[in-house]
């Protein structure tokens, strides 16, 4: 099913076909730089079944994302419901991955752009989160552009307080 599209690009469910290539992104330590760690081949297959599971539970999720023209999948741009221990979670968070291939087009900014009017518009979201690692510049530039505001820096829960990605950014936005 297509959820939604832009002038360039296209939000759909996922495909077996998906598998590989997502395993690639995950891998790919250089689009892994803000995460932990990367993520090998299992680990992939069980966050597939995580977004699966929660497209089926929430109505909602991370869509998988492919350029117009050519259908190549390209990463994924959506929603996840953040239940880590924090004072603003439970929460709809935004997020996006995108192969470096796809880096430097603005299809993060566009995708999550057009991702906020459909989480709003259709889904009825009011409200909705993103965080990053501090150190993430680039996601940090899509977060603003894409009208979020800057809430605070907090230690996420998940990552060891020594280890640099610990300190991250909350940004925020509400429907207007």
């Amino acid at each position: 099913m297509i959820y939604f599209e832009t002038p360039r690009l296209r939000f759909r469910d996922w495909r077996e076909a998906d598998l590989d290539p997502f395993s690639l992104l995950n891998a790919d330590k250089e689009v892994m730089k803000y995460f932990p760690k990367t993520l090998s081949t299992e680990e992939t297959k069980e966050f597939y079944k995580s977004i699966e599971s929660e497209f089926k539970e929430c109505g909602f999720g991370l869509y998988a994302v492919e350029v117009k023209g050519n259908d190549d999948f390209i990463g994924f741009v959506g929603f996840h419901r953040a239940t880590f221990e924090a004072n603003f979670t439970p929460c709809i968070e935004i997020g996006w991955r995108l192969k470096k291939d796809a880096w430097g087009y603005g299809y993060a900014t566009e995708g999550a752009s057009a991702c906020l009017q459909y989480g709003f518009n259709t889904l009825g979201l009011e409200e909705v989160y993103s965080f990053t690692a501090d150190i993430n510049e680039p996601s940090k530039r899509v977060m603003t552009k894409i009208g979020m505001s800057y809430i605070k820096t907090f230690h996420h829960p998940r990552v060891e307080k020594n280890n640099p990605l610990s300190k991250h950014v909350l940004y925020h936005v509400k429907q207007k």
